[in-house]
């Protein structure tokens, strides 16, 4: 596998080449299907069947595995879309500087998805029947907190041993054995509008209560323990001479554990049950959109699998934690082992400086591939 692997480093650059340079941001479906359609033909030139499930507003996603596969144990997730708007591909096009490449996506992740490709014809080229113990699930909206392909993946851990997920490894080449969950809400404050020089006493302003609820937010982080919770929008009024009727504010919280949702949210709650502006009216929404994934004794007995692997190819496998969100928190919520960073190395993701290191990407495709040899024993 490693020769065959290695003989084809240039056809994997030239089809990352291709993906980079179609733009398929979270909301481009034209361009995130464009995507799909390239990887469905190159998953049936090599015997896999796939299942395209249609989606009205994202991309389609693309449930992949061997025709001949029966129940496989491993789910391997990679997304298709990334973070960029139309027109960036023709702006900063895929390009080559030395040992690194760069291009919108190219490391988030669309090397990635040559990566799992590669590393599927490298069983099948060693005749090996592993490649059928695979499940590969491809989707579309992974960047904006996967909502249409939440359920899909949560169907699709089910009997599920082990999950692998393509997001890239770290700068220095670590997988991530553990991430941050988070949740999004939304605080909607009523107030009542008045003159703010003829009769202000007769307003009552919902930015005034807005703020007090704002900093009354930001004192429940506790960074210590791995909860933040962010205000990170805020709008409201209609004019600089008028008590502001309406006020609300956008924000984010991170958790460590699971079980600091529940008391983080119950805060929040009792934060926005009483005002400080007597007659204004709050309205409280949201939800943990993305469970922890936690390095918990499943997840942890598959890294050291993982490890062991490296070592067998001479490679020192380290592992770390991130704050960042992906589709491992919903595996490992599903109590399936699950390790992310499985894709080359690279850095850099979501902005105009991201890259590829390119001498990771034929190992990385090989340890893959190994890595469900191992597993499928």
């Amino acid at each position: 596998m490693q020769e065959y692997i290695s003989n084809r480093q240039e056809e994997m650059l030239k089809l990352i080449e291709t993906l980079v340079n179609i733009d398929s941001g979270s909301g481009n479906k034209a361009g995130v299907d464009r995507i799909g359609s390239l990887l469905k033909r190159e998953y049936e030139k090599i015997g896999f069947n796939i299942d395209v499930v249609h989606q009205d507003e994202y991309g389609n996603h693309l449930i992949i595995q061997h025709r001949e596969a029966v129940d496989p144990d491993i789910l391997v997730i990679a997304h298709m879309d990334t973070v960029f708007p139309e027109g960036t591909a023709l702006e900063r096009p895929f390009r080559l500087e030395g040992n690194m490449a760069y291009g919108p996506g190219v490391i988030d992740m669309k090397s990635s998805l040559v990566t799992l490709l590669y590393a599927m014809k490298a069983l099948l080229a060693e005749k090996s029947p592993h490649s059928r113990n695979v499940q590969i699930l491809l989707n579309s909206d992974e960047e904006i907190g996967s909502p249409s392909s939440q359920d899909l993946i949560k169907e699709a851990a089910k009997g599920k041993k082990y999950a692998l997920i393509m997001e890239p490894a770290r700068k220095d080449g670590s997988l991530v054995s553990s991430r941050r969950g988070k949740g999004n809400y939304t605080l909607n404050v009523i107030g009542r509008a008045a003159h703010s020089g003829i009769e202000p006493e007769k307003g009552r302003s919902a930015i005034e209560e807005l703020a007090h609820k704002v900093i009354q937010m930001h004192e429940l982080n506790d960074h210590e323990n791995g909860i933040s919770v962010n205000v990170g929008l805020i709008e409201g009024g209609s004019s600089v001479n008028t008590v502001s009727d309406h006020a609300s504010a956008q924000m984010e919280i991170r958790i460590t554990e699971s079980e600091q949702a529940h008391s983080v949210e119950e805060k929040m709650e009792e934060i926005c049950s009483k005002t400080d502006v007597p007659g204004t009216e709050i309205i409280f929404e949201g939800e943990i959109n993305r469970p922890p994934m936690e390095k918990n004794k499943r997840n942890n007995q598959l890294l050291q699998k993982i490890i062991a692997v490296g070592e067998e190819m001479g490679i020192e496998i380290t592992d770390t934690s991130t704050g960042g969100g992906s589709d491992a928190s919903f595996t490992s919520a599903a109590r399936v082992a699950t390790i992310d960073g499985m894709g080359p190395i690279g850095g850099n993701a979501h902005s105009d400086k991201e890259y590829l290191d390119v001498s990771s990407l034929s190992e990385r495709t090989l340890l893959l591939a190994k890595v469900i040899e191992n597993l499928s024993q």
